[in-house]
């Protein structure tokens, strides 16, 4: 991995090259609420951005409380969802997460990363994005984009996305916590692309530990 110097040097130079956290950004899928986000974050499992939002505008139409969404029949909830593919299974999830919310914490969302993940249907990920979104902390939550981009460069060495976030959290400075999750997903998308990266105006290539296999390999 890249030592912690160059750590700093690669969010610099993000930092420089990237918008950041605008004014507009919204997360997850800009819901209004604690609630709302983190069920968001479980329909966008292995969903289009599109479909989950469109699954979530069809449920959210229903209800927007646990209490509102436990009065709904299973079908009612599949239908709305189906959009984002797997209901069977986050139907079951929705359903555990409200009844946990309602027995556990009177209906009102935890606001720590421990709380949240103690909720089914939680990991890391959600976790994350519902506490730098919704409740303002400074997290780096980690994505496919994210977890692509910082085992590429070379910031972490992690086979998953869960040790991916716990090592961003150990060695990222604290001032690359409030944007990192912005500047490395949008350098994902624009640069460090999955199939075809731009190595050619890439602002680390020179730091870049798989870009420097992949030249040593051409040699």
């Amino acid at each position: 991995m890249i030592d912690d110097s160059g750590v700093e040097e690669v969010y610099r130079r993000l930092a420089e090259a990237m918008p950041g956290r605008t004014k507009n950004a919204k997360g997850p899928k800009g819901q209004p609420d604690a609630f709302r986000s983190c069920i968001s974050c479980m329909l966008s499992a292995q969903s289009l951005d599109r479909n989950t939002a469109a699954a979530t505008k069809a449920l959210f139409k229903l209800a927007t409380n646990p209490q509102d969404m436990l009065a709904l029949d299973d079908d009612a909830i599949r239908e709305a969802i189906k959009p984002c593919g797997l209901y069977n299974n986050k139907t079951k999830s929705i359903r555990k997460f409200c009844t946990a919310l309602i027995e556990e914490h009177d209906g009102v969302v935890p606001s720590t990363r421990e709380g949240l993940m103690s909720m089914p249907g939680i990991g890391r990920k959600c976790a994350d994005i519902v506490m730098s979104f919704t409740f303002g902390e400074d997290v780096i939550a980690v994505d496919t984009h994210v977890h692509r981009v910082c085992n590429r460069i070379g910031l972490t060495d992690a086979k998953t996305a869960d040790k991916t976030a716990q090592q961003l959290e150990e060695r990222s400075p604290e001032w690359a916590l409030r944007d990192g999750h912005f500047w490395l997903i949008q350098f994902g998308k624009r640069v460090c692309r999955a199939r075809i990266p731009k190595c050619d105006i890439c602002v680390v290539q020179d730091m870049c530990e798989w870009y420097a296999a992949q030249r040593d390999r051409e040699d």
